[in-house]
């Protein structure tokens, strides 16, 4: 959905989006390789080990989920470091994009705007994750935090991607799902703002505290959104 008027933001030359819930369900191949884990185990439950990667102060992203989860369970110690191995595995097995992120991504190729990934995880998951995606060719720089020094919503690695395109903020549209790490520091910046409502896995309601300039209910708007015929 448009939250402005228009017939196209043809003032858009340079499109950086979030990955994770972005492009993909990431929550969903997660949860796909916490019953990998579990399976593979023979022991504990899915949703649960799942529920380990939540817990405030741990990274969402952290291996030692698997074998804190593993431990605590009492599962046998020889299967532990094994079951990260099937974690990580399934996680990038599972990964599938949303219906229209190719075709919407060609659309922005070939009509000449740059594309950059802006996201939190390291850039060797991130690289594996597009690549298993097929979408690895579209875009022309991927900013981890491993690259730019920090993570979101600081501004350095949107920073970095800007300064990587030759792009102005003022040229530049952020897409991500999450209003605090990618639409704030969006509109902080300058740059045109659409929220992948679509993707946003969070608890509860969505506050729209940092108005977007946009609302996605599915990534396909990018194309008129942006007037590409």
């Amino acid at each position: 959905m448009q939250e402005t008027s228009g017939a196209g933001d043809r003032a858009v030359k340079a499109v950086l989006f979030d990955m994770d819930n972005t492009l993909w369900d990431f929550v969903a191949a997660k949860r796909a390789a916490c019953r990998a884990v579990v399976d593979h185990a023979g022991a504990g439950d899915a949703e649960a080990l799942y529920a380990y990667f939540r817990r405030p102060g741990v990274g969402f992203e952290d291996p030692s989920n698997v074998i804190e989860y593993l431990l605590d369970i009492g599962a046998d110690r020889s299967c532990v470091m094994p079951c990260c191995k099937v974690y990580e595995k399934a996680k990038i097995a599972a990964i599938r994009p949303y219906p229209g992120v190719r075709e919407t991504l060609d659309a922005l190729a070939s009509a000449d705007l740059s594309l950059a990934v802006v996201t939190d995880a390291h850039s060797s998951q991130a690289r594996a994750r597009l690549r298993k995606a097929g979408i690895d060719d579209l875009f022309s720089c991927v900013v981890t935090p491993d690259i730019s020094g920090q993570r979101k919503p600081d501004p350095a690695s949107f920073l970095h991607a800007l300064s990587t395109l030759s792009a102005s903020p003022s040229d530049a549209m952020v897409v991500g799902d999450s209003i605090r790490r990618e639409i704030e520091p969006g509109r902080t910046l300058g740059m045109r703002t659409a929220y992948a409502l679509y993707g946003d896995q969070s608890d509860g309601p969505v506050s729209l505290g940092s108005r977007p300039d946009y609302v996605l209910g599915s990534i396909r708007d990018l194309i008129a959104i942006i007037g590409i015929s």
